[in-house]
């Protein structure tokens, strides 16, 4: 599936000359305004030549200026705001707030109807198949790695998580083919966990990418792929959003797996959930009657 034209623009941002950089930035933070712009309005207005904004609309592949307009008339119809870019740097806290919370709230929409229900369904099927789940991710992604492995009752399956390469190569090499394996990586490039990857391939085992929306190296390695696109550049923001997918899904893919195992499992679940509600009950009770006795 081809990426929206914002996502295109934002992933090939660092890989542009310095004039179209300007174009592509200006284009990025008012994408409202350029679709009623003239040629030399978006020169203008990007302090570049009116034959570098064509040249800028070549290097993503389109026919020209009026093309590209067309297509960012067609973005901005689905009702995505721009990326992190739209950000000023006289934007007050207020606004970045809404800023932030705006796009975050479209990149998650913008996944939403892209990603493959089928891949999901292949993945579920895999881990009700497998004697055991491994969640792997490096940096950023290691956090969605750490949640799913919390999410051990649900899958109702041994899980664990690793977020050093040594560790996960470790675990690779001596890899079951009853194992499942989950590779997070929006990149879908992390040297360590591609060979983590090809190790897991040559022991016969099973693995899941999660990754982000354009073909990666993980992506070709790996069995199932769960592409998560969100309009994020993260090779200059912190990759949030992109997080925020991953978790998503393995939310999505914890309570099917729960659901799958029949109404006595989904009693038993509820049963703990009580369970636990009760001990955070005591728990703070136990406090408030310390704190007493420490004031008295």
């Amino acid at each position: 599936m081809t990426a929206p034209l914002v996502q295109q623009i934002s992933d090939a941002l660092p890989h542009l000359s310095r004039a179209e950089q300007r174009v592509a930035r200006h284009v990025l933070a008012h994408p409202e305004q350029v679709v009623d712009s003239t040629l030399a309005a978006v020169a203008a207005a990007s302090e570049v030549s009116e034959p570098t904004v064509i040249r800028f609309c070549a290097s993503m592949g389109l026919s020209g200026f009026q093309d590209f307009r067309r297509r960012m008339t067609q973005f901005l119809a689905l009702g995505v705001p721009a990326t992190h870019s739209a950000i000023e740097s006289d934007d007050s806290v207020t606004t970045v707030t809404g800023k932030i919370f705006d796009h975050t709230i479209s990149s998650l929409g913008h996944t939403r109807q892209t990603i493959d229900a089928a891949a999901i369904e292949e993945a579920l099927g895999a881990i009700l198949a497998a004697s055991s789940l491994h969640f792997y991710g490096m940096g950023a992604s290691s956090t969605i790695a750490f949640d799913a492995a919390q999410k051990a009752p649900l899958f109702n399956k041994p899980c664990n998580a690793l977020a050093d390469g040594h560790q996960q190569f470790i675990e690779a090499a001596s890899a079951q083919p009853d194992e499942l394996f989950f590779l997070i990586s929006y990149t879908g490039r992390t040297p360590e966990l591609l060979r983590v990857a090809e190790e897991i391939a040559a022991n016969g085992a099973r693995s899941v990418a999660i990754t982000g929306s354009e073909p990666s190296p993980l992506a070709e390695t790996a069995n199932i792929v769960i592409r998560t696109p969100t309009l994020e550049n993260t090779d200059l923001y912190t990759p949030t959003i992109s997080r925020i997918a991953g978790l998503v899904v393995i939310d999505i893919l914890a309570t099917s797996a729960a659901m799958h195992g029949g109404p006595d499992r989904l009693d038993r679940l509820t049963e703990m959930k009580a369970k636990l509600a009760g001990l955070r009950s005591a728990g703070a009770a136990q406090a408030g009657e310390d704190a007493v006795r420490e004031d008295g």
